[in-house]
């Protein structure tokens, strides 16, 4: 891997550490607060908010600027919302902003990948990242538990500047105030980030149109871009994948820290540890598909989402964290070994018809309204007295279902379009070390 990778990857952990982290202050603030539980299962929602207003916009303006300055730009944007919810902003807007500066830096962070790296390298290093992503999960949800409990909360808010009243006086706030310096750090090594040489594409035009007839110009692009990959015959496949897995797992983390509170009578630090489990799961699956597979082999793990789904259903039948780690660490890792390839698959497709930055808006974009969807209905079954119980039933064969229908349009591709499959196959084959 050539050395700029790395400081991607040191980028890439910091900032998402600080939004895991930040996401279960978040959860323990509302419920300190006397929030509603409905609230707490918005937040999930609430973060991808942005990323599907923004989706038009935030992949060209990536690719208009160098990458490591768009995420350092979006890590300043995730600082704000920090502070707007440490002085008294509702979590929910607060947590909102933040999802604003995520939704601008993940177009910069994987489009850079194929900027820095030949086709051959896709795949090895989507697994890097997101083995790292994972592993910034798994110790952002612990580091967060472990702010928000008693033992260093009561050490953060004994701290006393001379002279400053800082008004940070409950477990959430004190959390928050760390989570703020985590974001500075990943902003610190985003300006290190090295230039790739990649010719940038202006937002402005060359005529005479103001910076916003412009940007409203994207707009057309953008579903563009949306089209060109729904119709591309391994396009259509990896995005229906992602989007089903991302819209998913993005609810599950709630659901998890829900069905721990219920099943086992755990409190917001010890369920985050669970959530850490799941992670730890998944961190072990990406990193060995990054070693294992290649682009062309991704369509053979959609088996694997099937698993997944079933295997959700099994979690209301365990009431003992000895049974519950070692499932939650499989369950993780049938997830990771999925993703990884289909990832890989789709951003080398999406690279080959728009520029990566485009892409990956383009994904963002069918990920997360997946994800606002679905949290949206789960937060307003909540809030009409749905049981996490009921949830998960819902869930699992929600995934189990339509990874089903996907894997039999993938079938039916290569039996109606198989020249074009093949064609596309070529093409993923063309670099020696696919």
């Amino acid at each position: 891997m050539k050395r700029g990778f790395y400081t991607i990857m040191a980028a890439q952990f910091f900032s998402s550490l600080a939004d895991n982290a930040l996401f279960v202050a978040a959860v323990e603030m509302i419920k300190a607060s006397g929030g509603a539980e409905w609230q707490r299962a918005a937040l999930v929602p609430m973060f991808a908010l942005f990323y599907v207003i923004l989706a038009p916009f935030v992949g060209a303006f990536a690719d208009s600027r160098p990458k490591g300055e768009v995420m350092f730009m979006s890590n300043g944007i995730k600082v704000v919302g920090c502070l707007m919810m440490l002085f008294g902003s509702h979590p929910l807007l607060s947590y909102a902003i933040v999802g604003l500066g995520a939704a601008a830096y993940s177009p910069a962070k994987y489009g850079i990948l194929t900027e820095l790296l030949p086709p051959s390298m896709l795949v090895k290093a989507n697994g890097w990242i997101e083995g790292l992503t994972i592993s910034s999960i798994i110790l952002g949800v612990l580091l967060g538990g472990q702010l928000v409990g008693p033992v260093i909360s009561h050490t953060l808010l004994s701290f006393d500047l001379p002279l400053i009243d800082t008004n940070i006086d409950t477990p959430p706030e004190a959390a928050i105030s760390v989570i703020v310096l985590l974001y500075g750090l990943a902003a610190w090594f985003n300006t290190r980030i090295p230039q790739t040489g990649v010719v940038l594409v202006p937002l402005r035009s060359q005529t005479q149109h103001s910076l916003a007839y412009n940007l409203l110009a994207l707009a057309p692009d953008f579903w563009r871009c949306n089209l060109l990959l729904w119709r591309d015959k391994l396009g259509q496949i990896s995005l229906a994948t992602t989007t089903l897995f991302w819209g998913a797992s993005g609810n599950l983390r709630y659901i998890v820290l829900a069905w721990s509170a219920v099943a086992l009578g755990y409190s917001t630090t010890q369920a985050s540890s669970l959530v850490g489990v799941v992670a730890i799961g998944t961190a072990a699956g990406a990193v060995i598909a990054s070693v294992r597979m290649k682009l062309t082999d991704a369509p053979r793990v959609m088996v694997l989402g099937i698993s997944m789904g079933l295997l959700i259903l099994v979690m209301n039948f365990i009431n003992n964290v000895w049974l519950a780690a070692p499932f939650f660490i499989l369950l993780g890792g049938l997830g990771g070994f999925l993703v990884v390839p289909m990832n890989a698959l789709l951003q080398h497709r999406g690279h080959n018809l728009m520029g990566a930055g485009r892409s990956i808006a383009v994904q963002n974009f069918n990920e997360q309204a997946c994800i606002l969807a679905l949290g949206g209905i789960y937060a307003l079954a909540t809030g009409l007295g749905m049981s996490a119980f009921a949830a998960i039933v819902c869930f699992g064969l929600f995934v189990a279902g339509n990874m089903w229908l996907i894997q039999r349009w993938h079938a039916d591709n290569c039996i109606k379009h198989r020249d074009e499959v093949e064609r596309l196959m070529d093409i993923a084959r063309q670099d020696p070390g696919h």
